[in-house]
């Protein structure tokens, strides 16, 4: 196998060009057999096999620096960095990460994990560079679906003034997750459709130079003009205004053709966007034809390309799809808005049904929050469907836009809590702290299915801003018998006894039952509650049952810095209340990558952990 032969960095040059084609389909084999156990990215890095191998044959590593966009591409550039064996740990605790990570390899310049921050990050190592007089190249490799961020722009805007060499690798596949929307998806699809630039230059100035006597005059005048002769081909050209040396479209699985113009491109003195034309899911047919569904997959049967495990139960998000359904067909001022999350969040079916009310914004979470706050305004009930990790992108945006001018937007606020395999920046561990902080802000989290079903119901008829958190994964579906409707600021009690309080919100309540029945084989009587709101605290309940027992609990699956519990000590101390409380929340750090359950017994927020505690606690 001619992928034995890759070691360390830089071993790919060391092959010839007929092992180079054997290499890509190698690696794609190899990808395949490892994802469809282990799970991950597939279809995006499928796409960007011989892409990576033409960045390592044309640039040196780690002397140079690529930067990936999000990095959930980046498996290729992990194997060609010797990283091959751990694959067999991916995603897993304590195993390889899925992303770029600067402490797993000197050929990782930049951690990612969130969308449209390369070029951000390459523009300053440029100018790093340049500061500190070095010599290495910089390349930012982002998608079609991280341009559709904001952030992007402002990244570009302010490449365009580099006068040394900074490259940009835009991967346009025409997809980010779900397919991409708007302006520069349209775009892009024109200069996809359009034939090669530089074909239609050699041709044109080749006819022009055989014209008698002034031929070679007018491809020189041509050629000194400001907008030149691309402004007279392609029309509009986008980053040709903006400053920025625009090559291509290039065929993105030609490596030699790669590899020809990333060294072209390492000549020029300034800013330079190389548009590379990839296929998502290339060379597995099941993830050619669905890269959706592919781009994050959990373990399946590469012969049918279906899931192994099958879903015997629905998920959060699947109990959040049926209520938008049913919640637009009552109400025609109800509005879901996702920032490229149609599928991710369960928004497809809403969207089937009500096209005109549904708006998928691209990746521009900060776009989302402020064009929902102007469909409020106007009298409509918009609904943000987001995960949790990528809403802390839109912060200043729920501050000033929203809740400054008290709008009722809802937002739903997807995969909160921990996630797993993702890693760092993935884990929803901190959604409860920064909106909580915020005036004007209500936070829910229900504790099983069917709650969560009537809180987006109380939620769409909110008159103010309001926040439903739920986390990934199988709903819940116990405790099915209790069932109080929702009021503003209550909370619901599950179980009344003695000695301990447990204050349990969203996901814990399940933890907080299971801790109840271990603590009641220990001989210790403990209360239940399913807290409810996050934000207003149920002051009046926490006052009348504190007294009554020698230790306050209190559950949630976020930071303990500025959490549920936080707030509920500093209530307890603010009314002078001496009962003696325990937080139990995830500690202030960042939480790698694993199996959740695994990951919850490290931070002992799980329910034996919690009985333990609780029991040393007397």
């Amino acid at each position: 196998m001619v992928l034995e032969k890759i070691k360390q960095e830089n071993d790919i040059k060391k092959l010839s060009r007929d092992e180079l084609l054997v290499l890509a389909d190698e690696i794609r084999e190899f990808l395949l057999q490892k994802i469809a156990v282990s799970g991950g990215h597939l279809a995006s890095n499928l796409g960007a096999v011989e892409l990576t191998m033409a960045l390592h044959l044309a640039f040196e590593l780690p002397k140079d620096k690529i930067v990936w966009d999000v990095g959930h591409q980046s498996y290729t550039h992990k194997i060609l960095t010797g990283r091959m064996t751990g694959f067999d740990s991916l995603r897993k605790y304590g195993g390889m990460s899925g992303f770029p990570k600067r402490k797993e390899s000197d050929c990782d310049c930049f951690d990612t994990g969130h969308s449209s921050t390369s070029i951000s990050a390459g523009l300053g190592y440029a100018l790093a560079r340049q500061i500190k007089g070095e010599d290495y190249k910089v390349i930012s490799v982002i998608g079609d679906g991280a341009m559709t961020g904001g952030m992007a722009y402002e990244a570009l805007n302010n490449a365009s003034r580099i006068r040394s060499n900074f490259i940009i690798v835009l991967n346009d596949n025409n997809m980010s997750i779900s397919e991409n929307v708007g302006g520069l998806s349209k775009h892009l699809n024109y200069l996809r459709t359009t034939e090669s630039y530089q074909e239609i230059k050699t041709g044109l100035a080749n006819s022009l130079s055989k014209i008698p006597v002034c031929g070679e005059r007018i491809v020189s005048r041509i050629r000194k003009t400001k907008s030149g002769i691309k402004q007279l081909l392609v029309p509009g050209m986008l980053f040709e205004n903006m400053g920025i040396m625009y090559l291509g479209p290039v065929d993105g699985h030609d490596i030699q053709a790669l590899v020809r113009v990333f060294r072209e491109a390492a000549k020029f003195q300034g800013p330079v966007l190389i548009h590379v034309i990839t296929k998502k899911g290339k060379g597995y047919l099941p993830a050619e034809r669905h890269p959706a569904r592919f781009h994050g997959t959990e373990p399946f049967d590469i012969e049918t390309g279906l899931p192994l495990k099958k879903r015997l139960k629905a998920n959060y998000t699947d109990v959040f799809s049926t209520v938008m359904c049913k919640l637009g067909a009552r109400d025609e001022k109800v509005a879901a808005v996702t920032a490229a999350m149609e599928d991710g969040t369960g928004l497809k079916r809403f969207h089937n049904m009500f096209p005109e009310r549904f708006f998928d914004v691209g990746i521009a979470e900060e776009h989302a929050v402020t064009f929902a706050a102007g469909l409020a305004a106007a009298g409509l009930k918009p609904i943000v469907a987001v995960y949790s990790s990528f809403l802390q992108r839109a912060y200043d945006q729920i501050l000033h836009d929203v809740c400054i001018q008290n709008l009722p937007v809802v937002f739903a606020i997807d995969r909160a809590g921990l996630v797993g395999s993702d890693g760092e920046t993935h884990q929803g561990i901190f959604d409860l702290t920064y909106l909580s902080g915020i005036p004007n802000m209500t936070i829910l989290a229900p504790k099983n299915k069917w709650e969560l079903s009537d809180m987006v119901k109380f939620a769409v008829d909110f008159p103010s801003p309001i926040a439903i958190r739920y986390p990934r994964g199988e709903a819940y579906d116990g405790l099915k018998e209790f069932r109080e409707p929702i009021v503003y600021a209550k909370s619901e009690v599950i179980y009344e006894e003695s000695e301990i309080l447990l204050l349990a919100l969203g996901s814990m309540v399940k933890t907080a039952a299971e801790v109840r029945e271990g603590l009641h084989e220990r001989g210790i009587a403990a209360t239940l509650v399913n807290v409810r709101f996050a934000k207003p605290l149920d002051e009046e309940l926490i006052l009348n049952l504190a007294p009554k027992h020698k230790l306050i609990v209190t559950l949630e699956e976020n930071v303990i810095n500025g959490g549920f519990g936080e707030h509920v000590t500093e209530f307890m101390c603010r009314s002078r209340c001496k009962c003696r409380i325990l937080n139990i929340a995830i500690p202030d750090d960042y939480v790698e990558h694993g199996n959740v359950d695994i990951l919850r017994k490290e931070l002992k927020i799980d329910a034996l952990s919690i009985i333990e505690r609780i029991v040393l606690e007397g």
